[in-house]
């Protein structure tokens, strides 16, 4: 029978005062999501896989389709756009170019990102996709590839369309993918402003002058959506995203998204607990030019709790000793769990840091023999 090593580590953390955790603040909301995004945790959601209108947060995607094609030379931001008379003739928000005059694709990155162009999309979509249909297809398979399986776009703007659909939930994945993967054009959410064509156009996103610590994200409207936001900002080590979707007024939406702001920072953290590719504990080895493998994780492990949960966090490592070599770098060897009053918040392979080579023939032939001699009286 495998046996299995179990180790325990408890981790002395400094302990906030708070005795409990208030439930999330009561929005009048049709749907909402706040998340931790380098950890993958949901700190409160409310019908947050429910289909909603995402209204001009669809340019979120157009954003990320666009900076993706840079990021495979496919495109660059030098690169000018023919602006066609169906762009310049968008109804809704514009950036205000004009039929026949080119404009650089940095240009109409911010006309969407900052002033939300109805005409910057369309424009950018008919260059990157061929045609604003061609983009939608691109922007429905970016969809897929990153998980957002409640979402269907048939346009570049957030125009209202009964097929055009997604989740607060997916949102809120398509911005944490956009803030790791792209953070050069994701810096453009936190610009205030700029000037085009001699006009002077001002962010929407009111958050980036009510908390100095908000980057962005992307606001929303339609009759039929109501006031829409993708939020988030960033504090010391942890960064927050919220989707805040069918509020009432203007104001609402930001007044929601700020206190699930201020409910997460204030009650939650997020602490990092293991470094990839450093030492945590070593199995024994049989049969190898090294009697003992080191044990580590592929990568950094952080946890988001709330604070007051970090008071007992425990780790349990599980593997299997006596292992025989030849042992190769990077095979997992066993996983951990790391624990917090009592339940299980984070799982991950333990692997070998190193290669073990196996001894000569005789020395396997030994070892291999202690090892039966040893599991007869059930020492292994």
């Amino acid at each position: 029978m495998k046996k299995y090593i179990l180790l325990t580590i408890i981790f002395p953390l400094i302990v906030s005062s708070q005795s409990f955790v208030p439930n999330a603040p009561e929005l009048d909301l049709k749907s909402y999501i706040l998340i931790e995004p380098n950890t993958n945790t949901v700190i409160a959601e409310f019908n947050s896989s429910d289909f909603i209108e995402p209204a001009s947060m669809t340019k979120v995607m157009t954003g990320y389709v666009v900076a993706d094609q840079i990021k495979n030379n496919l495109i660059s931001l030098e690169d000018e756009v023919l602006i066609s008379e169906k762009a310049w003739r968008m109804e809704g928000s514009k950036m205000f170019i004009e039929a026949g005059k080119k404009v650089s694709i940095l240009e109409l990155l911010k006309g969407i990102i900052i002033q939300s162009g109805n005409d910057a999309s369309v424009a950018i979509a008919e260059y990157v996709g061929g045609s604003e249909d061609g983009f939608v297809d691109l922007m429905n398979s970016y969809a897929g590839a990153i998980g957002m399986s409640e979402t269907n776009f048939v346009n570049s703007t957030g125009l209202p369309d009964d097929q055009h659909f997604t989740s607060a939930r997916d949102l809120a994945t398509l911005t944490t993918k956009f803030i790791n993967n792209f953070p050069d054009e994701y810096a453009l959410y936190k610009e205030k402003q700029f000037t085009f064509n001699n006009i002077k156009q001002l962010n929407r996103n009111k958050l980036l002058w009510r908390d100095d610590s908000s980057d962005g994200v992307k606001t929303g409207h339609t009759s039929t959506a109501g006031y829409c936001l993708i939020g988030s900002a960033q504090r010391g080590n942890m960064r927050l995203i919220t989707v805040v979707a069918g509020s009432d007024s203007d104001n609402d939406r930001f007044l929601s998204t700020q206190r699930l702001l201020e409910y997460g920072f204030r009650f939650y953290a997020t602490q990092k607990y293991f470094d990839a590719y450093k030492e945590y504990t070593t199995a024994k080895v049989w049969g190898g030019k090294s009697d003992v493998v080191k044990l580590g994780v592929k990568d950094d492990i952080s946890v988001t709790l709330p604070r007051i949960s970090f008071k007992d966090i425990k780790v349990d490592y599980k593997f299997k000793n006596n292992v025989q070599a030849p042992i190769t770098k990077g095979s997992v060897m066993g996983s951990l769990d790391v624990i917090s009053n009592g339940e299980v918040v984070h799982t991950a392979d333990l692997i070998a840091l190193e290669d073990i080579e196996a001894k000569g023939f005789f020395g396997r032939l030994w070892s291999r023999f202690v090892l039966w001699i040893m599991s007869l009286f059930g020492m292994s």
